[in-house]
């Protein structure tokens, strides 16, 4: 059911008085309520016109938290212009031999960090470098090596991260959008693909949450970049009436609504994954939120309540737990602590919709947001891919 452009901005506010429960269900022949729009709104994934546009304003009135973020930005060593991307033929993630996924997100996290800047500042020395390396690669890549189970988190993570930083340059000069469109749709789509229709062969819940969310986050990704409504249509599907553990319910197996709160499917393995995947749930959210789409209420802010209680968790206080089991028959009895009260930009565009857009009170994310606060990027937690998991820096794109 796609809605003609002219009738979006009555969609959103019909939204925002109801709550989104207009796009939370779903209709018969699993088809979800509201699908892709017939125009795609650009820049339209995790950063609107608006967002940049108020982080502009804002940085250039010395306003703060969007001033401490800038500043976070600019600390980083791949927002310099002039960053010299090393595109690859062949990435290889998995088997611990001849590994070189490592460049990959490297110039990943330079092209969006540059395409931030320039978006902020307007300087094209930025856009130049984010041009400079989405074109290299979307010239010289031509597979993720399928060996190794790996290769379906870098078809996800750096799918849906690269595509990000392509849609904030899309427009701009000497970019070749059509071959970095190609690039997206010919190596990274099949293999997003693939994976949430097969899961490598094995049953639907034999993997984590983390691999099904990062390759519905490049398809939701890919099908906006590229106008293509089926691919959006794909991701949100998959979102409500998915098998694997990406789809809503099976991310979120347990609702405890006396306590407001959710478990979340990796919860019993550690909460690094946890709060990736809180991380990984919200980009899809908010990418479908900037096609007016609201997926963030569906099931009565299920996804909501599942961040509360990850949240919740890592502030060091108790949460219910349920045992987890699996496809395998995997049981998992506890909650696991691993990683407990880790940090990661994932939270403040999370307690900024919830709070600013919806009036909703989210206290334990707006704690852990108030913890994280001015959110960092690449590498700035850390300096192995767990580091590159998120693009961050979303005190500075989305306070309010």
């Amino acid at each position: 059911m796609a809605h003609h452009n002219k009738h979006r901005m009555s969609r959103r506010t019909i939204l925002q008085m109801t709550g989104g429960l207009t796009a939370a269900g779903v209709m018969g022949g699993g088809v979800a309520a509201y699908a892709a729009p017939d125009t795609f709104t650009h820049p339209g994934m995790l950063h609107n016109e608006g967002d940049l546009g108020r982080a502009r304003a804002r940085v250039a009135a010395g306003d703060d938290p969007w001033l401490a973020g800038w500043k976070r930005l600019t600390a980083n060593a791949h927002s310099a212009a002039g960053w010299d991307p090393n595109p690859q033929e062949t990435i290889i993630r998995g088997g611990g031999q001849g590994e070189n996924y490592g460049i990959l997100y490297n110039d990943i996290h330079a092209a969006y960090q540059n395409a931030l800047r320039w978006k902020i500042t307007g300087d094209t020395a930025h856009a130049d470098t984010t041009r400079n390396i989405c074109n290299a690669w979307s010239r010289t890549l031509k597979s993720l090596d399928p060996t190794y189970s790996e290769s379906r988190l870098a078809s996800g993570i750096y799918g849906y991260q690269f595509a990000n930083a392509a849609e904030l340059i899309r427009d701009y000069e000497g970019f070749d959008l059509p071959r970095f469109q190609t690039l997206m749709k010919e190596v990274f789509y099949p293999l997003n693909t693939d994976f949430l229709v097969r899961h490598n062969g094995t049953c639907d819940t034999h993997y984590w949450a983390n691999w099904d969310l990062c390759n519905m986050a490049s398809i939701l990704a890919i099908g906006i970049l590229c106008d293509d409504k089926a691919k959006f249509d794909e991701a949100v599907d998959y979102f409500h009436n998915g098998v694997g553990t990406g789809a809503l319910k099976n991310a979120v197996p347990f609702v405890y609504d006396d306590a407001g709160l959710a478990q979340w499917q990796e919860s019993g393995r550690d909460q690094g994954h946890s709060i990736m995947g809180i991380g990984l749930m919200g980009a899809i959210c908010e990418m479908a939120w900037n096609q007016g789409v609201d997926l963030y209420a569906a099931d009565g802010n299920r996804f909501m309540k599942a961040a509360q209680y990850v949240a919740k968790y890592n502030l060091g206080q108790n949460v219910p737990y349920t045992t987890y089991n699996n496809c395998d028959n995997v049981n998992q009895t506890v909650i696991g602590s691993g990683g407990r009260g880790q940090g990661r930009p994932v939270w403040d565009m999370l307690h900024y919709h919830y709070t600013r857009r919806r009036g909703l009170s989210v206290p334990y994310i707006t704690a852990m947001a108030e913890k994280g606060r001015p959110e960092g990027g690449g590498g700035d937690y850390g300096p192995n891919s767990g580091g590159y998991d998120q693009l961050g820096f979303g005190t500075l794109l989305y306070a309010k």
